[in-house]
């Protein structure tokens, strides 16, 4: 992608416009739109300073969206076809991390589940020279607020990064084009700032072209950082989807997803919705995008016309701590630890990991301890059950250790 250019202020526009604070007051009538969140309709522009370490954070006056005494909903109504159609992501959705992260920038709803990742991503963005760029560029895209354009969270993104950039590049003039009018007509709002004249030129090549190459650079210093750890927290929910799937089929998949998303054969609901708004799937089944950075509420998209896909958040862990060396791997040695690693490859619960290391309930949870501490394996709580699953450099060490037996097996003299 090259480097990312400096984005000259649209002429006749100050630069600092969406350097503001923007209090977007949005009603909970219907108006055709989606992304939609259920708290709070209000997207607080925070300032983005390459002088200063962290984000400044200015918090919104106006009061959260509550659905108390509503009876709006997203309801997605299933044929025995969506059931057996319905399936959950591989891997991280890149556009939709992006979005999200952009979001994590504009509240403070959340802050503590993401506390390592925010002072971390400040500092990259201010190392890359990019505040400027996600200040004036990107927020304007992205509103933490009732809508934000579909074109931007292409269904080819799980596919990855290269695939989901293609896409925008690749969208309809026509779509961009109808889009930016959404956007346009979304936030506007007493007290707002306008929308920039640069975002209606979107269907333009050069602009969008602009926009990939601010978004590679975004997810370059904010996001690959980290996705290690995302992927091992998506890991950890598919291995708790497949699990559910074999004990419960697709309902009970569809039954522990979140709180605010729930199961009514034939009918799946998300509760915390500004409007009541049916989508029939007729045949087309679901598919499920957990997000690392979605808070709370998920979000659907737009467009009835394109496939259908919720975003959800993922249950959060906290990230393995990078301060403590290499000191907890004197840890693993043993024979239980190295069984209850072994387990953790196909997702194992303490009582299960107990159970093939031939110990204890209490004392399988001090082995685990010691191998989550090592980096070696992730534990997520679902109600009350803890799994466990390998991370990475567990994996890595499992490998590291077979390869290392394969060699010495092969080194030894055959017997006579």
């Amino acid at each position: 992608m090259g480097r990312l250019p400096r984005i000259p202020a649209p002429t006749g526009e100050r630069s600092t416009d969406f350097c503001q604070v923007l209090e977007l007051r949005l009603g909970s009538q219907s108006t055709g739109l989606s992304k939609r969140r259920s708290q709070d309709w209000v997207a607080s522009r925070h300032l983005l300073t390459e002088r200063e370490p962290h984000l400044t954070i200015l918090p919104a006056s106006a009061k959260p969206f509550t659905t108390e005494g509503r009876d709006e909903m997203l309801r997605f109504h299933f044929t025995p076809e969506d059931l057996a159609r319905t399936r959950v992501a591989e891997a991280l959705h890149p556009m939709w991390e992006i979005a999200s992260s952009l979001h994590r920038f504009q509240t403070r709803e959340g802050r503590w589940a993401y506390a390592h990742w925010h002072r971390a991503a400040s500092a990259h963005i201010r190392e890359a020279g990019i505040g400027r760029t996600v200040r004036s560029f990107l927020l304007p895209l992205f509103p933490r607020a009732v809508y934000f354009p579909d074109f931007l969270t292409p269904t080819e993104g799980i596919e990855g990064l290269k695939a989901s950039l293609d896409a925008i590049l690749a969208a309809p003039r026509q779509q961009v084009a109808k889009e930016a009018n959404l956007l346009d007509g979304a936030i506007k709002s007493p007290g707002a700032a306008k929308t920039p004249k640069w975002v209606f030129r979107l269907d333009e090549s050069d602009m969008r072209s602009q926009l990939v190459s601010a978004l590679h650079s975004y997810h370059q210093a904010v996001i690959a950082p980290h996705e290690d750890h995302i992927n091992e927290s998506l890991q950890a929910e598919r291995i708790r989807h497949a699990r559910t799937l074999l004990n419960a089929g697709t309902e009970g998949l569809l039954s522990h997803l979140t709180p605010t998303i729930r199961w009514r054969y034939p009918v799946l609901e998300i509760t915390s919705y500004p409007e009541r708004r049916d989508v029939h799937l007729n045949g087309k089944g679901l598919l499920l995008i957990p997000s690392y950075f979605c808070w709370k509420d998920p979000i659907a998209l737009a467009d009835p016309g394109l496939p259908p896909v919720i975003v959800y958040p993922l249950h959060h862990i906290a990230a393995p701590s990078t301060d403590n060396g290499r000191q907890p791997l004197s840890a693993l040695l043993g024979c239980t630890r190295a069984a209850i690693l072994q387990a953790t490859v196909i997702g194992a619960t303490t009582t299960e990991a107990a159970r093939r290391a031939g110990v204890s309930t209490g004392t399988a949870t001090h082995h685990t301890t010691a191998l989550r501490n090592a980096g070696l394996i992730s534990s997520n709580r679902y109600a009350n059950t803890v799994l466990h699953t390998l991370t990475p450099l567990g994996a890595d060490l499992l490998a590291a250790t077979k390869d290392r037996s394969a060699t010495s097996s092969a080194s030894r003299p055959s017997p006579a």
